[in-house]
């Protein structure tokens, strides 16, 4: 069976060191991979592997994550985020792509998409919410008063395995991964201050709304139903400004591909493929 390269590097955008994950032929439909919280571009890497023979995947660490380096006195907000995120896909030179967006990863996608509606050639949402019924009360706390234990070991692994039918499915290396990552020196704080920002997001749900409505992209919809914080809610509304998205709710949790990437893999393909008038 023929697996497909993955490259790694880094790429400056104004002082920023984005590192960044990347696999697929050179001349395939670009898919810009976001990745949630606490979580970082490594969380797609079996995506990669099912998926970087057909498609160019592209995934990146934002600043406060991963193995993305920032300079002294980064704000970090998530207009920070999308604005690295915006110089990222221009030092790459697309003009043209899809996006996968997971948790954090639709705030920042959608903010991309406002300011370059050009960019987007489809839309896989999984997990990111962009509606008020797809806050569960849980998630609204959170937002009102971060807890203290946010970025601790037993929350970053229950983000993981709650909800889930089989948790001998989800391998311990990605809670592992986050954890040491947020254990580094200032990541806390970064994500603090994001954690406090993520208001702001709920502030844009009607503007994301109105995008989706004005520029109706091709839409692929996948979510774990035992999402703690995002209830299956939030994937339906979807249809109610693009009504032809394509809708998957999964026996699963928050980290879907974690557990469910066999079933959610094929949904993609055929997915991207159609939109290269090809058939999975």
């Amino acid at each position: 069976m023929d697996l497909p390269e993955v490259r790694h590097g880094f790429v400056d955008v104004a002082g920023v060191q984005v590192f960044y994950r990347e696999a697929g032929p050179r001349d395939a439909l670009p898919v810009l991979l976001l990745h949630g919280f606490p979580t970082a571009s490594h969380q797609y890497r079996r995506l990669m592997d099912a998926l970087g023979g057909r498609f160019r995947l592209i995934a990146p660490d934002y600043p406060g994550f991963g193995h993305t380096r920032v300079p002294d006195g980064f704000v970090f907000s998530f207009d920070r985020l999308a604005d690295v995120v915006e110089g990222f896909v221009q030092a790459l030179g697309l003009t043209r792509f899809a996006w996968y967006a997971f948790d954090f990863g639709g705030p920042v996608g959608f903010r991309v998409a406002q300011r370059h509606p050009e960019w987007i050639a489809a839309l896989v949402v999984q997990n990111a919410n962009a509606y008020e019924e797809g806050l569960s009360d849980t998630a609204r706390a959170t937002i009102a008063e971060p807890p203290a234990e946010l970025f601790t070991l037993a929350v970053t692994r229950a983000q993981y395995e709650d909800g889930t039918t089989d948790p001998s499915r989800v391998a311990p290396d990605g809670w592992t991964l986050d954890q040491h990552f947020l254990d580094l020196p200032g990541r806390k704080e970064a994500q603090l201050a994001l954690a406090r920002d993520y208001r702001s997001n709920v502030e844009l749900y009607p503007a994301w709304q109105a995008w989706l409505r004005e520029h109706r992209p091709p839409t692929l919809v996948l979510w774990g139903r035992g999402d703690m914080f995002f209830p299956e809610a939030g994937a339906y509304a979807y249809r109610r400004d693009v009504p032809d998205a394509e809708v998957h709710v999964l026996d699963t949790g928050h980290f879907a591909l974690e557990e469910r990437l066999p079933e959610i893999a094929p949904l993609i393909a055929r997915f991207l493929g159609e939109l290269d008038g090809e058939r999975a």
